[in-house]
C-alpha cells in the first residue's frame, strides 16, 4: 500500500518537478514552448492543498520532486517537447506560406 502511494506521488511529481517554476511563468505566455506547464500547475495546486492539510507530507512531496531520476526525466521531456513544438511551428509556417502564395 505504501509503495503504491509512493508511486502515485512520484508520477504526479514527474509531471511537475519544480514547483517554484510554475509561479514564475505564465500559463498563457505566448512564446512558451514548454508543454509541461499545465502538469506543473496541477502539481503546484496539489502541493499547496497537501501543504495546507499536512505540511510533513508536502515536504515529502517537495523532497521526492528533487530526486535526480525525476529531475532528469522531466528535463528530457521538456527538451523533447520543445523540439516537437519548434518543428510544429515550422510546419505551420510552411503551410501558411503555401496557402498565401497561391
Amino acid at each position: 500500500m505504501l509503495q503504491s502511494r509512493a508511486l502515485v506521488i512520484a508520477l504526479i511529481l514527474l509531471l511537475g518537478t519544480t514547483l517554484p517554476e510554475v509561479h514564475s511563468k505564465s500559463v498563457f505566455e505566448k512564446d512558451r514552448r514548454d508543454w509541461l506547464v499545465y502538469p506543473d500547475a496541477v502539481a503546484a495546486y496539489i502541493y499547496e492543498v497537501v501543504n495546507d492539510i499536512y505540511p510533513k507530507a508536502a515536504q515529502f512531496l517537495a523532497d521526492v520532486a528533487q530526486i535526480q531520476v525525476i529531475v532528469t526525466t522531466r528535463n528530457f521531456l521538456i527538451r523533447e517537447t520543445a523540439k516537437l513544438s519548434i518543428l510544429a511551428e515550422k510546419v505551420a509556417e510552411k503551410i501558411k506560406n503555401m496557402w498565401y502564395s497561391k
